[in-house]
């Protein structure tokens, strides 16, 4: 089924504390009771989508008066922040003060794609100089139409803000489909949005599992599709929008490199190694789970890793959702789903099988789907642990001598999503940044994130970029017009061939 704004799966009625229970430890899996969406659903969302595009009742009216509900709805997100964090934490795993963050910056993209809907105003009809004094050009940017955006379970509410606050800025109309793991945040934007003035079909969220996004994205009436999810998966969605050619962007999976230089200071390249790997239980794409260490300070740098990684928590349910930002950090939970659990041991304990070095980590734990911070060494670089993205907190190690060496080993993946150097050499780092194969990359850091830069990768890591100018920009459609603007002829047809017998 499906919701917009005249029909809602409000959340106190989704979701409960009490859908704790012992059967859930660890999975934190809770019902969200939310069927999977028909066909039948996806037809009534699509045409409601384009309805309302179609009427002009949002992608009409001026960036303005858009920013003025969009601002409302950040304010909405604000005001029901600590319920949806914690709804957060029980859906995902993730520590309460990881979700608090999430929730803050769903709020901070609400208000910033706003400010881009205001600004959209001052550039349209902008001239452009032809070089020509009888021709005037202007550019206008137009909503590029009905988007289908899928989104994953990773980062449920804020993976889904990134596809619609864009998109509800640029004007368009949009049917969202959050991950069947973690819907229940998706329904609530779409409840926040009906009180913040959006109108009726703006925004239709479906509930399903990959058959049902598969629908979506192959429909007739969808004019965009944006999917942020694996590889794999991405390549069917692609295939997908050749029948009608749709306009799509893909943010797809990872396997990042962390360099660490020699001069890097080893206390300050361990936390940033442990956040950059085992943030959100390693369960992001982009991880940088590809550490590559200078070898003169390789054997101190790990015997500081295996030190710190042992005083990492695995928390129970109730544990996760205690403490809050500055009360809390370093800690995990269980992986999202037993699915996903069993891809995580079953890399894990090939590895093992292979004889690959472990230096800490490597197990599970139950109840629940606990998998500890594991770090390899010396992994073969043709090993499946070492190029594939396990999508967990997984650390692989090697060492290097020559920044030449340690280059060609972080570019050598078929992925270009994300990459990290540590030096304390500014012209060093530069270097090493100008000579990554990707679309970001952390200078003395791993993993921040901010909706004013564009986020996405090269190579098979996707095609396009959520957030930043670059997110807002693939939302609009640029018209190009030019007028004739003097009284003279244009002088192709000439009076001389009046009297042609032809």
């Amino acid at each position: 089924m499906f919701s917009h704004s005249s029909s809602i799966f409000p959340l106190e009625s989704s979701v409960s504390m009490a859908d704790i229970t012992p059967e859930s430890l660890g999975s934190l899996s809770v019902p969200s009771r939310s069927p999977t969406s028909s066909t039948g659903d996806v037809d009534l969302a699509v045409a409601a989508a384009r309805k309302s595009f179609d009427s002009g009742v949002w992608s009409k009216i001026s960036g303005s008066d858009r920013a003025v509900v969009m601002k409302r709805i950040s304010e909405g997100v604000k005001a029901r922040r600590d319920v949806l964090a914690r709804v957060e934490t029980v859906n995902t795993g993730k520590p309460i003060e990881e979700t608090e963050w999430d929730i803050d910056d769903v709020a901070g993209s609400f208000d910033y794609f706003a400010d881009k809907a205001i600004e959209l105003d001052k550039k349209q009809g902008s001239l452009v100089d032809l070089g020509m004094e009888e021709f005037e050009g202007r550019v206008y940017y137009e909503s590029c139409g009905v988007v289908a955006a899928i989104v994953p379970w990773n980062y449920p509410l804020l993976m889904a803000t990134w596809k619609v606050a864009p998109a509800l800025a640029a004007g368009c109309s949009v049917v969202l489909k959050p991950s069947e793991l973690t819907p229940v945040t998706a329904m609530e934007l779409a409840l926040i949005c009906k009180e913040a003035g959006l109108p009726d079909g703006v925004l239709n969220v479906i509930s399903g599992d990959g058959s049902t996004g598969s629908y979506m994205t192959s429909h007739p009436d969808v004019d965009k599709v944006t999917f942020t999810g694996s590889e794999a998966t991405g390549k069917l969605v692609m295939s997908s929008c050749t029948p009608y050619v749709h306009n799509v962007g893909l943010e797809l999976g990872g396997k990042s490199p962390f360099i660490v230089f020699e001069d890097s200071e080893i206390d300050q390249a361990v936390e940033w190694v442990m956040f950059g790997c085992f943030w959100t239980n390693g369960q992001i794409c982009s991880a940088t789970s590809r550490l590559l260490i200078h070898n003169s300070i390789k054997e101190k740098f790990l015997a500081r890793l295996q030190k710190e990684i042992s005083k990492v928590p695995l928390c129970t349910p109730q544990e996760l959702l205690e403490g809050g930002l500055e009360k809390t950090s370093g800690r995990l939970g269980p992986m999202i789903s037993k699915k996903q659990f069993e891809k995580v041991t079953g890399m894990i304990d090939r590895a093992k099988a292979s004889g690959f070095s472990l230096l800490c980590g490597g197990n599970s734990r139950t109840p629940g789907y606990y998998v500890e911070p594991t770090v390899f060494v010396d992994v073969p670089t043709d090993s499946e642990i070492w190029t594939e993205e396990v999508f967990g907190p997984v650390l692989c190690v090697r060492g290097f001598d020559t920044e030449e060496e340690a280059l060609n080993e972080a570019n050598n993946t078929r992925f270009g999503l994300a990459a990290a150097v540590m030096s304390g050499d500014p012209a060093r780092c530069e270097r090493v940044m100008r000579n990554f194969r990707c679309g970001i990359v952390w200078v003395n850091c791993s993993q921040p994130c901010f909706t004013q830069l564009p986020w996405g990768g090269v190579k098979r890591s996707g095609i396009g970029r959520d957030n930043g100018d670059a997110g807002f920009w693939s939302y609009l459609e640029p018209k190009q017009v030019v007028k004739y603007v003097t009284k003279k002829p244009f002088g192709w047809y000439s009076p001389r061939f009046e009297d042609s017998k032809l």
